[in-house]
């Protein structure tokens, strides 16, 4: 009888030499090399533009390398699309389940055909249901094949996406981003299917900016920065700091210092039976008030769909509502502009389509808050010659990583795009800056950035609305934490009275008083 090899004599299940990738003007990946064993979780970690993405498409069929070369099991493959790298072995669960929400999760898992509508006849759904009830119980992945997809939670939906790569046979799966939208709860039942894949072998490439789930979950960590390995670490030992100082070359402070906002008790913002409907005529906001201090951050948590939006674009005056808004002792009324005017800085959730204007330059990106007035326009006329200056004052105070204030901002990363609109809508002294998942899909040097501009507001006295999926950020943040359930706001509750947890089971519909401390000493 042959006998097992020793572990350290297989060849790894994922190897890359060489990878090399070029675009016009960008050496996206450069060198490549990466290995996975079986039954290995490795985190694949690097700033955002560091070539995780190209890299990931390259193993996924979507491009192809101009140098280098990927083994599977010690022999070299060609993966020349998508479905050649399903029939590979390699699976990928995107970051935004592709799922469609009037179907069921069987429907869905057959559409496409392969493997997972085999042995289901004129009816290739039925045939799924069973092998998605067996690796439901094998994984621990509590998927019901039957049930709607519209009726699924985000982590419900992120766990159909395992189930459907793991149909088609998977024995690499790449997880990008996968808890940017989960509860903590949901997090970890997550971590928990995935020590089961890598008890059963398979191997798992993690992509994630949130470093404690990377401590968490994976084995091994792989750095890249500019497009080149500049590090791997076993996690055993690693700490946030030495990933992050990997990551963007540099220490980070993770370290927040709040100032004492609420000790000074002066309302800035005080809203007051808020009810607004949403886009489908139904209830978006049901009787919503609270107060927001001169100089704190006020935190607001929810599933998405749950009310935060249309919170915001009631504020910032972009979706009518019933109720009384009051900013600094004046009633806080007229469209966006009118309230930008009176002081709310909006940095909206979309910041490609809402925030910015892709196709127009930096420089007019920058102006469009002002190009109408003095010093930015002469009369009727603008002045492109103060439109510039301040342009180029704004991308060098804020780090503004372009090829200059004529490029479109469509051909700026999402950081630097998030940095425009930061630098347009803090320009001046605004009151109220209500900040939407303003670091949403950032890296870690990005976020540092966002995280000291917004807290150096709140020392000059501005309140700051920070509505964000990330608690670690919100808790980091916030001096109180709000949680928006079916368009009522629970709390606020100081945020020395939450937890991650706590606030992952208000977010799910717990009642406050259900929870211990949160619903203790709430200030309204």
């Amino acid at each position: 009888m042959t006998q097992p090899q020793p572990a350290s004599s297989r060849p790894p299940a994922l190897e890359l030499r060489g990878i090399t990738k070029r675009f016009p003007g960008v050496v996206a990946n450069d060198s490549v090399d990466l290995t996975v064993d079986g039954g290995e979780v490795l985190a694949l970690l690097g700033e955002n533009g560091a070539g995780k993405s190209t890299l990931i498409s390259i193993l996924y069929g979507l491009y192809q390398p101009d140098e280098g070369t990927v083994s599977l099991g010690g022999q070299p493959v060609r993966i020349g699309s998508p479905a050649e790298a399903r029939k590979l072995g390699i699976g990928l669960v995107p970051q935004h389940p592709l799922l469609v929400s009037r179907h069921s999760v069987a429907e869905n898992l057959a559409l496409g055909g392969g493997q997972a509508s085999r042995g289901g006849g004129l009816f290739p759904a039925r045939g799924v249901a069973g092998r998605v009830r067996e690796l439901s119980e094998k994984y621990g992945l509590e998927v019901d094949p039957t049930a709607r997809v519209s009726d699924l939670s985000p982590g419900e939906k992120q766990r159909v996406e395992i189930i459907r790569a793991l149909l088609g046979g998977a024995r690499v799966l790449i997880l990008d981003e996968p808890t940017s939208v989960l509860t903590p709860q949901e997090a970890s039942g997550l971590f928990r299917v995935m020590r089961e894949l890598r008890a059963d072998g398979r191997s798992l490439i993690f992509i994630s900016h949130k470093l404690d789930e990377v401590l968490d979950v994976a084995d091994r960590v792989t750095v890249l920065r500019r497009g080149r390995v500049v590090g791997g670490v076993p996690t055993a030992g690693a700490t946030r700091e030495s990933l992050a100082e990997l990551m963007v070359g540099r220490g980070v402070d993770f370290t927040r210092k709040r100032g004492a906002a609420l000790a000074r008790g002066e309302v800035l913002l005080d809203v007051q039976n808020l009810t607004a409907s949403g886009s489908r005529g139904l209830p978006a906001l049901r009787g919503v008030g609270f107060t927001l201090g001169r100089g704190e951050v006020l935190g607001v948590a929810g599933i998405a769909g749950n009310g935060q939006s249309e919170l915001v674009e009631v504020l910032a005056g972009l979706h009518p509502a019933r109720g009384t808004i009051t900013l600094d002792g004046q009633p806080l009324t007229g469209g966006a502009e009118a309230r930008f005017q009176g002081g709310v800085a909006h940095i909206p959730e979309d910041r490609i389509h809402s925030g910015t204007v892709p196709s127009m330059t930096v420089a007019d990106n920058l102006a469009l808050r002002g190009y109408g007035r003095s010093p930015l326009a002469r009369g009727l006329a603008r002045d492109l010659k103060a439109t510039d200056e301040r342009a180029r004052q704004d991308v060098e105070h804020y780090s503004v990583a372009t090829p200059g204030i004529h490029t479109p901002s469509r051909l700026l990363s999402g950081g630097n795009i998030q940095k425009l609109i930061l630098a347009r809508e803090l320009h001046g002294q605004p009151k109220l800056i209500l900040a939407v998942h303003p670091t949403y899909g950032l890296d870690i040097g990005a976020t540092d950035q966002v995280h000291r501009v917004l807290l150096e507001r709140t020392n000059e006295g501005a309140g700051v609305l920070l509505v964000s999926e990330d608690l670690d950020e919100l808790l980091s943040l916030s001096d109180r934490i709000g949680v928006m359930v079916g368009g009522e706001l629970r709390g606020p509750f100081p945020v020395s009275e939450v937890t991650r947890e706590s606030l992952g089971l208000l977010m799910g519909g717990a009642h406050p008083h259900s929870i211990p401390g949160a619903g203790q000493g709430v200030v309204a």
